[in-house]
């Protein structure tokens, strides 16, 4: 059977990584998870002084991009990959509300996102792969077989997160979560490179009202009929 690229962009806080592993693991597929990237360069420069609450050095970033080493790691008994920074196991830490405070300042440095597409583009040649992020179908894959842009209202996905947030034990508000969510849109969608946009052959999927398996089957589906019309 002849394997696709799906491409799966759309808003924070959508469930885009939790359909892709589910979609990734039925079809054997490749799943690359571009936010935890993204979150692994905010995460290295929360720890090397290059971001904080009320400054960003870009140039420190930008000339530290050589020395960070990123890679996935499949972990069996989760039965997903997991994001290593320079050799180290940061898939904990990458999910914090302070990493998703300062990942869409970083994701907004061209030289980030030109560092971190090209890698994303390089694990896509054998084709077989399910990659999700802000711009899979207009930068990374604008070729790709399929693909798909999801969307929820603001309140139902900020509630999402909090809800996921609160059930690892993190100490945050709803209030905290939805500013997040809102601000993320904003930035995500206003970044002068490679913004958030629906790619004009993306399906869009609102997954305001669908439980995780009614979305899984509409998207198998569309995966489906895709792969048996090569």
């Amino acid at each position: 059977m002849k394997k696709i690229i799906v491409a799966i962009d759309g808003f924070s806080s959508t469930g885009k990584s939790t359909l892709a592993k589910q979609l990734a693991k039925q079809l054997g597929y490749v799943y690359v998870d571009t936010g935890a990237m993204y979150r692994a360069v905010a995460l290295f420069a929360m720890q090397n002084n290059c971001i904080g609450v009320d400054f960003l050095d870009k140039g420190k970033l930008v000339d530290s991009l050589p020395f960070i080493k990123l890679n996935f790691k499949f972990n069996p008994e989760l039965g997903f990959a997991e994001m290593y920074l320079n050799d180290v196991n940061v898939e904990t830490e990458i999910r914090t509300l302070e990493v998703s405070n300062y990942v869409s300042k970083v994701a907004e440095i061209s030289e980030v996102r030109a560092k971190l597409v090209e890698q994303q583009q390089e694990m896509g040649k054998e084709k077989g792969i399910i990659m999700d992020g802000r711009d899979i179908g207009t930068v990374v894959f604008p070729k790709a077989e399929l693909k798909i842009f999801m969307t929820a209202g603001a309140d139902t996905r900020a509630q999402r997160r909090f809800d996921e947030l609160q059930a690892k034990g993190d100490a945050v508000t709803y209030e905290e979560v939805l500013k997040n969510v809102v601000d993320r849109d904003y930035v995500d969608t206003h970044r002068e490179d490679s913004p958030l946009v629906m790619a004009e052959d993306a399906i869009e999927i609102d997954n305001s009202y669908l439980n995780r398996k009614e979305q899984f089957d509409v998207v198998l589906e569309l995966i489906n009929d895709v792969i048996e019309a090569e």
